[in-house]
């Protein structure tokens, strides 16, 4: 974990205040002392950091920050259900499956691109061309609950095969790279920098993307722990809107974006050049009825699959104070 510290940030004014960065707004509470608050970021891969760092994001941080690097969604809602860390971004999917197994969590902010991001891959020399040619093949959705096994339930359904059709391999994101790399498994769902890299690195094709099957949904998620804690709450605000400008930052410095992802991902400008899509589309998303709705259809897909069991209202695991710019 690293300190980030920063400067006091204070001001006699109630209510909801501003603050200039680079240009942007970043919404602070100024009934808060933030110079008194310590946020607790899980962070998958340490891309989130990496970004913001690059866009000149985590300057002037009116609190601290502590980061916690994880390789999935797995981890990270492993750390938000220990309350290890008091916030942590990942898809809806295995959101849902954590809130489903007990996670005290809220879903505080919502950024979507419309499903793009997670993908089935196969060996650039792989016979498998459609859908259909997965019966009887070896996927790894990578760990089970992930974007990517949702992903996957999708593509059988869509293919109009069911999961006896073929064999899952559930594996760590670095297991499942290697089983790729070695022909032990014949389809790999994964997503972020793994996509980029195994793409990158063994010129894998893209089988299938997220679009029209995952919802594209990267939600923000904190413990109802940080969620009663006043500082935290402005905290988790402000840090909202950084994501928020990091996501602007991407889609119009698309040059600044291709050179950090490169040097992130260690790969080469083209490849990246392809993925940058993916990226460009987040658009933050007013967390409503409808976003609810989405939630709640993702742990009936889920039971659907066999994934889950019991009831969930996911209304209950909203939480809508955090303004939306």
């Amino acid at each position: 974990m690293t300190n980030i510290s920063r400067r006091l940030f204070n001001t006699a004014l109630g209510g909801l205040v501003t603050a200039f960065s680079f240009g942007a707004f970043f919404p602070v509470y100024a009934a808060e002392d933030l110079s008194k608050v310590t946020l607790r970021v899980g962070d998958q891969t340490g891309a989130t950091r990496a970004k913001l760092e690059a866009a000149g994001l985590l300057k002037d941080v009116p609190y601290q920050i502590e980061w916690s690097v994880f390789p999935a969604a797995v981890n990270l809602h492993e750390a938000l259900k220990a309350d290890a860390v008091d916030i942590g971004q990942a898809a809806d999917s295995p959101t849902v499956s954590a809130i489903a197994g007990g996670s005290k969590i809220k879903v505080v902010a919502n950024f979507s691109n419309g499903g793009l991001g997670s993908s089935i891959l196969v060996p650039a020399d792989s016979p498998i061309k459609t859908l259909a040619d997965l019966k009887g093949k070896t996927i790894s959705p990578t760990t089970r609950g992930s974007v990517a096994h949702y992903l996957t339930i999708g593509a059988l359904k869509q293919a109009g095969l069911k999961a006896e059709d073929v064999k899952l391999a559930f594996l760590t994101p670095a297991d499942a790279s290697a089983a790729f790399q070695a022909g032990s498994i014949d389809a790999w769902g994964t997503w972020g920098v793994y996509k980029a890299r195994t793409i990158g690195t063994l010129k894998a094709n893209v089988l299938l993307d997220g679009k029209g099957i995952s919802t594209g949904n990267y939600v923000l998620s904190a413990t109802e722990t940080a969620l009663a804690n006043p500082g935290k709450v402005a905290a988790i605000a402000d840090f909202s809107s950084r994501l928020e400008k990091g996501y602007d930052w991407s889609l119009n410095n698309k040059d600044a974006y291709v050179e950090f992802y490169a040097g992130f991902a260690k790969q080469d400008k083209a490849t990246i050049e392809k993925i940058y899509p993916d990226e460009a589309a987040y658009k933050r998303q007013p967390i409503d009825d409808a976003f609810v709705a989405s939630l709640q259809n993702v742990f009936e897909t889920w039971k659907e699959a066999g994934v889950l069991t019991g009831q969930a209202n996911l209304a209950d695991h909203v939480y809508r104070g955090i303004p939306t710019n």
